[in-house]
């Protein structure tokens, strides 16, 4: 098996120099990047310049000059909305930590209910339940924090998700008996048209 991997090795030995550099870069950018505290005018400076690089010296990379061009290309095309995230105190580099909480709250639904996809519930009360569980993971959520909550927001709140609650419900009603629920919605409207 040794052997095996050695003649590999030495009939691919001119590629990988290529593909050392061509890594390289990419993981150069990515460093540039994910600098730590930087300021966004030195992010872009140092970019710019790597991506210039990469694009004068893509000979050196042989069949892997498209990739790099490509690379280069979707750079500039993000360059516009690429650095806002140094210009804002806070704010992630990636969007992972979104995802992972995310992941998070999907990874104890399956837990809990044992389905692979979303729960209907969570469709039905995502901009409710998810941001509850999202935020009871960041910190403990005290009686204080509840009674400080806007009452007219609270109400405002359940009377969408019950709309939303009710077409679920007429969807429902409406394929496992169309003729009927037709028929029904007939009656209201005739109901509705006598008068008083």
């Amino acid at each position: 098996m040794r052997g095996f991997i050695d003649r590999a090795l030495a009939s691919t030995a001119e590629l990988w120099g290529p593909i050392r550099s061509a890594y390289g870069w990419v993981h150069q950018a990515a460093h540039i990047l994910g600098a730590g505290g930087a300021a966004g005018p030195a992010v872009r400076a140092r970019l710019g310049g790597l991506l210039g690089a990469m694009r004068r010296h893509r000979d050196a990379v042989g069949d892997l000059g498209p990739a790099v061009d490509h690379f280069v290309k979707v750079s500039r095309s993000y360059w516009p909305g690429l650095f806002a995230c140094y210009g804002t105190p806070g704010l992630p580099r990636t969007n992972n930590d979104l995802e992972q909480l995310f992941g998070s709250h999907r990874y104890h639904e399956r837990r809990a209910t044992g389905r692979k996809g979303a729960s209907p519930a969570l469709v039905l009360r995502g901009s409710a339940r998810l941001i509850a569980g999202l935020a009871t993971r960041l910190r403990e959520v005290s009686a204080a924090d509840l009674a400080a909550a806007d009452p007219g927001e609270w109400r405002k709140l359940r009377a969408e998700l019950e709309e939303r609650r009710q077409r679920r419900v007429d969807r429902h009603r409406f394929r496992r008996n169309p003729d009927g629920y037709l028929r029904g919605l007939e009656a209201k409207l005739n109901q509705s048209a006598l008068p008083p």
